[in-house]
């Protein structure tokens, strides 16, 4: 079936080059455009030409909110995308998986979209990719490690075989349409990370990414200011700037400090075995766990599928560094001392169904947590996980381990640059335009406070909504249109199926559970064939409450009844009433609102 599906699409490519023409479908699969990579022009740097073309910038995600990170723009006619995340739900999305952006406003444009560009390979920059390829077959560009993790997605989804992969480098130049490219690199907690200089007749806009100014880096690659400051010679139009860290000041610290910690610790540890939680993208935390590891003689075994998956990728494209005595298989760690040992793991937030959060509950099927573990988690929670760690912390604690968490040491450097290194990169690229980006509201207006106190006026800053579309010229900048930006809910293999009612029936069926009335009645005889069932689940434990579950029948007997003697069978008018009169008992009973959910048989 996809063979068949696979050569029909062939077709309709093949019909469409004849005639020239774009059809409108639901998928959509434009031609990919003729990108020209260019080195670095030597030379007097090229300028923007303030003329009256305007350019439009649609934020489809990342603003107001952490992930869910993607931004259009839009210039006669042509679109760029720069990244596409996902989001992870909120506590309050009860069942839901990963929260995705709202595609309706490229699906509408489509044929106008020359590729997405992809600043760096976290989540919440790449995992929306494969939702947005199932409709729009665009070419993705991206750095090497950055392709090798998308390469992964698409292959668990499929799509690999069809997309367009193409692998860019920092201080390339990439012309695509009406489009410049500029890539450069910078710091953060993932390897080949970039910001973008987006030229076009309009202006050159900088999008930063994520990023940090590390001057002592893993990599040895220090970020780009040279090219920054070339930038801000050029008179930028606007510059779009990640403001996680916008409420923290100094410096973000090197993440070199964090390999001094581990070694620090290790010695610590004294013959126990050692457990450290981190992100499974933090690829130079990885590479300072086998570096510290490998110097004293300890093996090192991987716990977590994200995190084997990220370190299968990294060392094949050459960014991590294991010598072959290293790694061993998880399963083999019982075979050696305990003090020989470092596990490597996934679960630093406190995540439900991690390995370390399975270690926690005696639920791993390789690691038993005991007093001779020494347990070092290598983050910080994020906003809204704290809770979920510290339970984890707790239950660890419990078992006997010796727990290493937060601040007690320096075991996690954030990858986001703090506020001198934001006005910093405010000062050395000089935008005429500043839009804080990538961060919740608290972060966006501190970031803006930032560019007040360096002396951006501030009609020239823009505080923007998921949905804004900004129109931007050398004379003005403002919100023109609001575009679909809403959030898309993927639960298994459903996208965009649960809405508001269906995540207000889970909720409601939490908090105060659920009671079913189930009876078949006879319209002829004008009579119950069976009397009313009463089945309760969440609500009240029967055995101890079999008065109300008496009540609450002979009620749903009499209504249905009722109804019967006066002619009416209707089941809505029936299953109404049934609803309204037994909420009305249960709540005086017991001051509870379950989900009542009357089931009637016609016989």
């Amino acid at each position: 079936m996809q063979e068949k599906q696979e050569n029909n699409s062939k077709k309709r490519e093949s019909k469409s080059q004849k005639t020239g023409a774009v059809q409108k479908k639901k998928r959509v699969t434009p031609q990919k455009p003729q990108a020209r990579v260019r080195k670095p022009a030597t030379g007097k740097p090229r300028r923007s030409v303030g003329r009256a073309d305007n350019i439009k910038v649609t934020f489809l995600g990342g603003l107001n909110e952490i992930g869910k990170n993607i931004t259009a723009f839009e210039y006669d006619d042509e679109i760029i995308i720069v990244d596409c995340g996902l989001a992870f739900p909120d506590q309050d999305l009860l069942g839901v998986d990963i929260v995705l952006p709202d595609f309706t406003f490229l699906e509408q444009n489509a044929d106008k979209i020359k590729g997405v560009f992809v600043t760096h390979g976290h989540e919440d920059h790449i995992g929306g990719l494969p939702y947005l390829l199932k409709n729009i077959n665009v070419p993705i560009f991206g750095t090497r490690l950055t392709i090798g993790l998308i390469r992964g997605k698409l292959r668990e989804h499929g799509l690999l075989r069809r997309a367009k992969l193409n692998t860019i480098h920092p201080g390339e130049k990439i012309d695509i349409g009406k489009f410049n490219i500029e890539c450069i690199h910078v710091n953060h907690s993932i390897p080949d990370a970039l910001a973008f200089a987006i030229r076009c007749k309009a202006g050159t806009i900088v999008h930063t990414g994520d990023f940090k100014i590390d001057s002592t880096p893993i990599d040895g690659e220090i970020i780009d200011l040279a090219k920054f400051a070339q930038l801000g010679s050029e008179n930028v139009l606007c510059m779009l700037s990640d403001s996680t860290n916008a409420e923290r000041p100094g410096f973000a610290v090197s993440e070199s400090k964090v390999g001094e910690s581990f070694e620090m610790l290790f010695n610590k540890a004294e013959g126990k075995r050692i457990i450290i939680a981190t992100f499974a993208s933090n690829i130079h935390r990885v590479q300072q766990i086998i570096d510290v590891s490998h110097s004293l003689g300890k093996k090192v075994a991987l716990s977590g599928r994200s995190l084997e998956n990220v370190v299968g990728i990294a060392k094949e494209l050459g960014y991590l560094n294991i010598p072959d005595d290293v790694l061993i298989p998880l399963n083999r760690v019982r075979q050696y001392d305990p003090g020989d040992i470092v596990v490597a793991t996934t679960g630093s937030q406190g995540e439900p169904m991690s390995a370390l959060a399975r270690m926690a509950f005696s639920e791993h099927r390789n690691i038993s947590i005991t007093e001779n573990d020494y347990v070092i988690i290598s983050a910080t929670p994020i906003p809204g996980n704290e809770k979920t760690v510290n339970k984890v912390i707790n239950e660890l604690m419990k078992l006997g381990a010796e727990v290493v968490y937060e601040k007690m040491y320096d075991v996690h450097v954030s990858g986001h640059a703090c506020q001198d290194e934001l006005k910093l990169l405010l000062g050395i690229v000089k935008p005429k335009y500043f839009i804080p980006v990538h961060g919740e509201l608290k972060h966006l207006k501190r970031h803006a406070d930032l560019a007040k106190n360096i002396g951006m006026p501030s009609k020239n800053i823009l505080l923007l909504e998921n949905g804004n579309v900004v129109q931007m010229s050398n004379r003005s900048a403002k919100v023109v249109a609001n575009v679909p930006a809403g959030r898309v809910l993927v639960d298994g293999y459903g996208v965009g199926d649960v809405g508001n009612v269906v995540l207000r029936d889970r909720k409601h069926l939490a908090q105060d559970g659920l009671l079913i009335v189930a009876a078949a009645f006879d319209p002829k005889n004008k009579k119950c064939v069976l009397p009313p069932d009463v089945i309760t689940r969440g609500f009240v434990y029967v055995k101890e409450s079999e008065k109300l579950i008496e009540e609450a029948r002979d009620l749903s007997l009499e209504i249905i009844n009722g109804f019967l003697k006066k002619n009416i069978f209707d089941q809505g008018t029936i299953k109404a009433r049934l609803r309204d009169d037994l909420s009305r008992l249960l709540y005086e009973r017991t001051k509870r609102s379950p989900m009542v959910l009357p089931v009637l048989i016609e016989l």
